[in-house]
């Protein structure tokens, strides 16, 4: 399977599915209005200008839209083929997209997929203002379609979100304790890095898969697993854009540099297990460099070349690629037929070795 061709065909549906419920303008007949009816008055200026704006350019930006197409291969490989299993795969994706607005503003950071980030551009109140709102809008679809399915799986379907909205705090509250060095950060073990990134980045790629084998009527167990399997997914592809934000020429341009997560002092995999394994003079440089938030490139530039020195990259890919196949075996036990177990398998491999 092409995954990178069956990408490029799923986003344009995605973005359709996003705009019917998160419209580019907001009109009287949107779908907002029929579900939550204004009392006094449609207020459509300040929602485009406050909302709808700020929400479609960070989404017009691009992104792989890899949490949404996972979740519709998840449905295809289990038989639930309904046209709204699109619009409920929205839910991730948009979400995803609100923590890339608030995290940017948290993190200070000035550049989000080669433009400036949302706060930048509208300033930080609308910014904080349209992030939350993404963890709630991509909700409508639930609300619109409540008719063609089950209270039950309506339940767990919320369910799944709010357990994993609560973990993604979680995880970005460890992230920004450490790279603030308000927690002993420099003592870190693999499996606090692995539960911080289980936390919040495998968080929306559980999200999606647990959702949509809810959706499709799977047993608990299956809904697990491949819940599992999903969060190994989201943990290895964090692991893989922390390589590439040190090594990736490409994949740097999107962020305006190359060691940006340096600039953080973001303790990633490859801090943990260089710390570990450097000489005295080596960790201490290494912390002295992640300590100053520099963005002088020479500086990021040797914190690299340690991490380099000590093969901190090779491992971290192993470690990635191990997570993704221990959890996958696990799941394609209890998957239906070979083309789903193919199909799901090439998604994984694709998402942890890709270059930009």
């Amino acid at each position: 399977m092409d995954i990178e061709k069956f990408l490029e065909e799923t986003a344009p549906q995605i973005d359709k599915a996003i705009e019917k419920y998160i419209p580019r303008k907001y009109r009287k007949d949107a779908v907002l209005f029929k579900v939550n009816p204004p009392m006094y008055s449609y207020t459509l200026q300040p929602l485009n200008k406050a909302i709808a704006d700020p929400i479609w350019d960070i989404l017009d930006r691009g992104g792989k839209r890899w949490r949404p197409a996972l979740f519709l291969l998840i449905c295809e490989a289990l038989g639930k083929k309904a046209d709204y299993c699109v619009d409920f795969s929205i839910i991730p994706e948009v979400i995803h997209n609100g923590t890339l607005v608030i995290d940017d503003i948290e993190d200070s950071s000035e550049i989000r997929r080669g433009k400036p980030c949302t706060y930048k551009l509208f300033q930080i109140d609308i910014a904080v203002n349209a992030g939350n709102a993404m963890y709630y809008l991509p909700l409508l679809p639930l609300m619109t379609h409540k008719t063609k399915i089950s209270a039950e799986v309506q339940r767990d379907i919320y369910e799944v979100y709010v357990q994993e909205m609560i973990n993604l705090s979680m995880g970005q509250a460890m992230d920004i304790a450490w790279h603030r060095g308000i927690a002993n950060a420099d003592e870190l073990s693999e499996e606090d890095y692995l539960q911080m990134c289980a936390y919040k980045t495998g968080t929306l790629a559980r999200m999606a898969a647990k959702m949509a084998a809810v959706l499709s009527g799977a047993e608990p167990k299956l809904v697990e697993k491949l819940g599992r399997f999903a969060e190994s997914i989201g943990v290895a592809f964090q692991m893989q854009d922390d390589i590439l934000d040190l090594t990736g020429q490409e994949f740097a341009k999107s962020k305006g540099c190359v060691g940006g997560d340096i600039t953080e002092g973001k303790r990633s995999l490859m801090v943990i297990y260089t710390l570990k394994k450097a000489s005295g003079a080596d960790r201490k440089r290494l912390v002295e460099i992640l300590s100053m938030h520099t963005s002088d490139q020479k500086l990021r530039d040797e914190a690299i070349a340690l991490m380099q020195k000590y093969g901190a990259m090779e491992c971290v890919k192993q470690t990635a690629q191990k997570m993704v196949m221990e959890s996958w075996s696990e799941a394609e036990k209890l998957l239906p037929t070979p083309q789903a177990k193919e199909k799901l398998k090439a998604f994984a491999e694709f998402l942890i070795t890709r270059n930009k």
